[in-house]
């Protein structure tokens, strides 16, 4: 499922190449005609990603919900003035970068006459002058009002990469639980946008294991959690992919063979002590850690 940082990619996406563009909107897949109807011909006045949802908010008080889950996925593409990712999301077909060109450079063609036919199920199609987006397998895709948005994002805790997110209210709420901090995690109440991958990373960079009850967990160490998860979200946005070793950690190897501690390891040696990487199933997912340099 993509965390936090893809759909803060997204919504900057959405941001440069539609906002503040009339958008044809459709559904080619036909389950989402209603909503569609609904949005075809408003202009996107605004995109916010909060956690792992994001809300496209247009000029006729309508906002569009997507949660991506499991399978969603956005694919895009345009003129040479639409820049940024090809696609975003999960899966993408092996091989497939989420960047269409080098960064900064245009993505699209010289010209546009038009998306090309829709591939798949799809959603959702937004049409501009200038290019397309196309939404598959999301599990939730639905219009909603202002209102309604703000009722969906007060159920969601503070989303690290937002500016001004209160991560007091984060340590309150992991702090004031006997709920392990490894379920509390992946607990988009508690704090919105962490996934599997960031949940393992940040308690080994803490030294935190996973099944410690929340309220075992100091004020500072949490108060670190917070302040981890922010770094390396921020990193996440930046990359285009979850990065968590350091060069060192990675003896010289690039990024991309070596970008975690601890994530889907499972027997290999801890990268900081050598002791095999364990794993174990938590709230049906599994949990990765490192016996040493997270005890108990």
């Amino acid at each position: 499922m993509p965390e936090g940082h893809s759909v803060h990619r997204l919504a900057q996406q959405f941001s440069s190449v539609f906002v503040g563009e009339r958008l044809a909107v459709s559904s080619p897949q036909g389950r989402f005609s209603a909503g569609a109807a609904q949005l075809d011909g408003a202009t996107l006045l605004s995109a916010l990603a909060h956690g792992k949802q994001m809300f496209l908010r247009f000029d006729n008080d309508r906002v569009l919900r997507v949660h991506l889950g499991l399978y969603g996925a956005w694919s895009f593409g345009g003129d040479a003035t639409f820049r940024g990712a090809s696609s975003i999301g999960a899966p993408r077909r092996v091989g497939e970068t989420e960047q269409a060109s080098d960064e900064g450079e245009p993505g699209g063609t010289a010209s546009f006459s038009g998306p090309p036919a829709p591939v798949g199920a799809v959603r959702v199609r937004l049409v501009s002058a200038h290019g397309w987006a196309d939404l598959r397998g999301p599990t939730a895709c639905e219009v909603i009002s202002p209102a309604e948005e703000k009722a969906a994002r007060a159920k969601l805790g503070p989303d690290p990469l937002q500016a001004g997110s209160d991560g007091s209210v984060f340590v309150r709420k992991l702090t004031s639980s006997v709920t392990p901090v490894g379920i509390q995690l992946m607990n988009q109440s508690v704090v919105a946008g962490i996934g599997n991958v960031y949940r393992a990373e940040v308690l080994f960079l803490q030294g935190i294991n996973p099944w410690r009850p929340g309220r075992q967990v100091r004020e500072d160490e949490a108060a670190a959690i917070w302040t981890d998860t922010v770094r390396l979200m921020r990193d996440g946005v930046r990359e285009g992919r979850i990065v968590t070793t350091t060069a060192e950690a990675r003896n010289g190897r690039p990024k991309r063979s070596a970008p975690h501690y601890v994530y889907k390891r499972t027997g290999e040696p801890c990268r900081r002590c050598g002791t095999p990487i364990l794993t174990g199933e938590m709230a049906a997912r599994n949990v990765y850690w490192c016996p040493r340099c997270q005890a108990e």
